[in-house]
């Protein structure tokens, strides 16, 4: 059967046969001319709450540019400079707690810190710029972490599908679903007989191992659906049932459709 004889329907089967979370009728809406933040509608105050975020930001992206060797070295040692700039968004998210983005930056802190096993214990992600520390500063990092994540992503999340977001919530809700999907897979990966969650009183401290796979599967979708096209591609490779159903399907339909499907 040649290509061109598929419908609209049937290449919309088949897209979901190649991403199994897709929806063509759930696409997000994006609205420039909305409030840049749906939290901080006053521009004046987004403009000086966003400029001071951006010079922690350029900070932290000067530090990469230094330990990559791109930029001479500071005196100063980088986790000193890092824990500079956890402080500087502490104060920013004290003084604007509604302000997601700041939250989704202080997560990524966290994890340039400790890496991206900081859920467990007795792992030490090689990634993480801190060596052995404290399992209690461990867990505290992890919790504050996970929260941050939690509260940028429920704070811009639209109420139904149907509710547009700005460019700027999209941007953030794609990179927190994404940094939390980097959590959960490494914890997956990471998480062995023996192996235990530090995160009191959270739901994930009873979570099993197939549940942080499942999880991180979700949070890469959404990540994708709000416009990381890496994201997107992980979620279908981190789901158990995906990468099943969909090397059955496809090997079926290459054998329908031949090298027309393939391509």
């Amino acid at each position: 059967m040649a290509a061109s004889s598929l419908s609209r329907r049937d290449f919309n089967v088949l897209e979901k046969i190649r991403d199994p979370e897709s929806n063509p009728t759930t696409a997000v809406l994006i609205d420039p001319t909305l409030p840049k933040d749906p939290n901080i509608t006053d521009t004046s105050v987004y403009d000086r709450v966003s400029q001071r975020e951006r010079d922690i930001v350029l900070a932290m992206q000067q530090l990469e540019m230094q330990l990559a060797g791109l930029q001479p070295a500071l005196k100063t040692e980088p986790i000193q400079e890092y824990r500079k700039c956890l402080s500087k968004l502490g104060e920013l998210i004290t003084e604007y707690p509604k302000y997601a983005s700041a939250r989704n930056n202080r997560a990524q802190v966290f994890r340039r810190l400790y890496g991206d096993t900081l859920l467990l214990s007795d792992k030490q992600d090689s990634r993480g710029l801190l060596g052995d520390v404290d399992e209690l500063e461990r867990s505290h990092a992890a919790d504050l972490a996970l929260s941050d994540l939690d509260q940028a992503i429920a704070l811009l999340t639209p109420k139904s599908l149907f509710v547009a977001v700005s460019p700027q919530a999209g941007k953030t809700l794609s990179l927190a679903h994404t940094q939390r999907a980097a959590i959960y897979h490494m914890t997956f990966k990471s998480l062995q007989t023996g192996s235990q969650v530090r995160i009191a009183g959270r739901k994930e401290e009873a979570w099993t191992k197939n549940d942080f796979e499942e999880a991180a599967s979700r949070d890469f979708a959404l990540g994708g659906r709000y416009g990381n096209d890496i994201a997107k591609g992980l979620a279908v490779s981190t789901n158990p049932t995906a990468k099943l159903c969909g090397q059955m399907v496809r090997e079926a339909m290459k054998k329908e459709y031949g090298p027309a499907y393939a391509s």
